[in-house]
């Protein structure tokens, strides 16, 4: 059966009163804000009377403890002193332009053993999704070797992948609509394409990890649009209140579980987005700004 996804592209009534505000981002600094993207198209102006969806994705995670995953379970399946702490992170400056792509490399759909699709946008009710998820049939077979390198039950749940130019710009201006949001969160939707954005290329998935087959929320959510989303925040918590017990565990549990992820997604050539621990990207630009090598990818469609 096809599906035809939400019927209101925002999954709302027409009749609300205006736009849902998108929220405070908590954990933000002002001084971050210098240099802030300007662009501040509201989605309600593209379908009036209708009002965004939101970023809340709670409940398609579950924290490791309540998946009785605590640090002793988490020893017996992962020898964790051997992995190497998450950073530092480069933050380059600048990266380069797509000036020459790669031949005709389609995209492919995200499936294989360990593999799951969870179509984040899509189930909160966001315009322009696609059914499933789809990557570079190249970068495609990197997830899958991830995902075969996982201990069991780990496995790999993808939120998001490829999405069209009309997806990106619906979540960036949702989550731009939010003044105090620091610029880099949501990548502008730059037709140009030598300067696309990255799950435009089809180079880039936002994942997390799953144990037996659950996906988990490794300190934050999906979308967490704060300090504590950044990929090496648990490798010196600063700026957390000192912690005994079981909350010290916890955390310890985060960290050791980002450093599986991404020294397994690293394993593959994939680089970690410094201010978002479950997105990835390999062939980008991004990704060729980090490891001095070209962009491979430009910006690709679903249509043949």
């Amino acid at each position: 059966m096809t599906d035809p996804g939400p019927s209101n592209p925002f999954g709302v009534d027409a009749d609300r009163d205006g736009p849902q505000d998108a929220g405070a981002r908590g954990g933000t600094d002002p001084g971050a804000l210098a240099g802030a993207l300007l662009h501040r198209r509201r989605v309600a102006h593209l379908l009036p009377g209708a009002a965004p969806p939101s970023f809340a994705f709670g409940a398609l995670t579950r924290r490791p403890d309540q998946v009785s995953l605590n640090a002793d379970r988490l020893r017996a399946l992962v020898e964790t002193t051997d992995l190497a702490p998450v950073g530092p992170l480069t933050i380059p400056p600048s990266v380069p332009p797509v000036t020459d792509p790669i031949g005709d490399e389609p995209l492919v759909p995200i499936a294989g053993p360990g593999l799951r699709v969870l179509g984040a946008y899509r189930i909160e009710g966001w315009p322009h999704t696609v059914a499933g998820g789809f990557l570079r049939v190249s970068v495609a077979e990197r997830l899958a070797r991830v995902a075969a390198a996982l201990p069991e039950p780990f496995g790999l749940a993808v939120f998001d992948a490829w999405r069209p130019l009309a997806l990106q710009a619906a979540l960036f201006d949702v989550a731009y609509a939010d003044p105090t949001l620091p610029p880099g969160f949501v990548a502008e939707p730059d037709p140009d394409p030598t300067t696309p954005p990255a799950h435009l290329t089809g180079g880039t998935v936002d994942l997390t990890l799953s144990f037996d087959g659950v996906p988990l929320a490794l300190g934050t959510g999906f979308d967490d649009f704060t300090t504590t989303a950044h990929a090496d925040r648990f490798e010196d918590d600063a700026g957390a209140p000192p912690a005994i017990g079981a909350e010290a565990e916890r955390r310890l549990v985060i960290r050791d579980l980002r450093r599986l992820l991404v020294a397994t997604m690293a394993s593959e050539g994939f680089v970690v987005l410094d201010c978002e621990w479950w997105h990835f990207e390999h062939g980008t630009r991004y990704w060729a700004a980090i490891t001095g090598a070209a962009p491979r990818f430009g910006p690709t469609s679903l249509d043949p």
